[in-house]
């Protein structure tokens, strides 16, 4: 059954237009829990980031909820990880993180997790809409479900994310600069590095409802790039609004985004000697990344944009490692999900006992260039079909051989055709992808 309002990655849209309403959300919880209700008398932990609108949403989903007999523990403002590590840490039967991760404070949404800490499987997304088709009616009075508020959750996750440092590893002597993006991170990331022996420099810590990724945070590093500099810090933290993704700045004020992060992460894991199962990337990964995790003769895996294909892929292949150049990492033996606070601490514990500054451990892999030209089309196009746009395609893909790589695919958001070349010479990359662009404008 195709499903109506989920997406990759939860429910999100513009605060006041469907669905991310009041009545909606309402209805959204009091259907989910009557999914949950089939387990008796569920538990659901809800978090939230910083947006303004999310006292609403927060309102409007547990009345929901309660109306449908399930009970609630209430978070507070919480990165989207340590509501996926906590509901598993309470034996919940789900979790809930209101939030629209990168996006300005005007959009909201909201991701749901499983009992183990994972995304909702299809199946459980599929139910849950079906029940929004059905009549909203309250449980009997004595079956309401009960709220509580979670006074140590913020200290419950600062010791979890602790764990991942072993206790001979210490932070002592690195000068951080973590930059919050004025979300969910803003009360834990800046506590987890000081607690571990760094000296903190926090920016984008200070909420207010609006200033959520505003120019701030992994999807807007300049700041952040500034900041190392002027402070001439040791290594940079950019987490995004729900802390899921870490974009990190080295020494030199230099960005090292998602595929470089994952690079080190995995070459420090394979001299460790656990790294296991291979590394997984996406479509869109630098073919850079590919060929560095080759070179330890590990396998390397691309699955679909998205981390919960990422997480799809891990689990079919016993990975531990995955992630998107975006910066969602998953580190499987440590969490289920995205975490940008546990993907830093991983490059850090490398920095540690290596000895080796972030621009020097980023050295183990060589980015290809790589050139992005979308595409805007009219109607849905067939890229598999158009013989003129398979032309140029096998014409280009000839010429790079294994010196590069091509993609095609269509945005599932938006009316555009996404044409990547990667390619060892930028000039030749460029050309090749605007050959190709426009085989593609001609069809559309």
């Amino acid at each position: 059954m195709a499903r109506k309002y989920f997406g990759t990655d939860g429910i999100r849209g513009k605060i006041g237009r469907y669905p991310m309403t009041p009545d909606f959300v309402l209805k959204l919880g009091w259907a989910a829990g009557k999914v949950l209700a089939a387990t008796g008398h569920p538990l659901v932990l809800i978090g939230k980031d910083t947006r303004i609108s999310g006292y609403m949403l927060e309102s409007a989903l547990q009345a929901g909820l309660v109306a449908a007999g399930v009970n609630i523990r209430l978070l507070g403002p919480m990165p989207t990880p340590a509501v996926a590590y906590l509901t598993r840490a309470f034996r919940a039967s789900a979790g809930i993180v209101i939030s629209a991760s990168h996006n300005p404070y005007d959009d909201n949404g909201l991701k749901f997790f499983s009992g183990d800490g994972t995304k909702l499987p299809d199946a459980v997304e599929e139910e849950i809409e079906s029940w929004l088709e059905k009549d909203f009616k309250t449980v009997s009075s004595e079956n309401l479900g009960k709220v509580e508020y979670v006074k140590d959750a913020t200290g419950r996750y600062i010791e979890f994310c602790k764990r991942a440092l072993p206790n001979d590893v210490s932070l002592k002597g690195l000068r951080i600069v973590v930059d919050c993006a004025n979300g969910a991170t803003y009360h834990v990331a800046p506590d987890v590095l000081r607690e571990l022996g760094a000296e903190v420099i926090a920016i984008g810590n200070a909420p207010d409802g609006l200033n959520i990724n505003d120019n701030c945070g992994a999807t807007h590093v300049d700041s952040l790039c500034e900041a190392v500099s002027r402070y001439r810090a040791d290594v940079g933290i950019a987490l995004d609004g729900d802390g899921d993704r870490l974009i990190m700045v080295d020494q030199k004020g230099q960005v090292v985004d998602g595929d470089e992060v994952l690079a080190i992460i995995a070459h420090y894991r394979h001299w460790e000697g656990s790294l296991h199962g291979g590394v997984v990337g996406t479509l869109m990964s630098n073919l850079g990344l590919e060929k560095c995790i080759q070179s330890l003769d590990v396998p390397f895996y691309r699955a679909k944009v998205g981390d919960r294909y990422v997480l799809e892929q891990m689990n079919q292949h016993g990975c531990i490692l995955g992630g998107e150049s975006s910066g969602h990492i998953i580190v499987r033996d440590h969490i289920t999900t995205g975490d940008g606070i546990i993907a830093a601490l991983q490059v850090l514990k490398a920095m540690r006992t290596s000895g080796r500054s972030l621009n020097d451990l980023k050295s183990v892999m060589t980015k290809y260039p790589q050139t992005l030209i979308n595409v805007p089309t009219r109607q849905k196009i067939n890229l598999d079909e158009v013989a003129g746009i398979q032309d140029v395609v096998r014409q280009v893909e000839q010429q790079l051989g294994n010196r590069g790589r091509v993609l095609l695919r269509a945005s599932g958001t938006e009316p555009l055709i996404r044409v990547m070349v990667e390619g060892e010479d930028m000039a030749e990359t460029a050309q090749l992808a605007e050959d190709i662009a426009s085989a593609v404008r001609a069809a559309a």
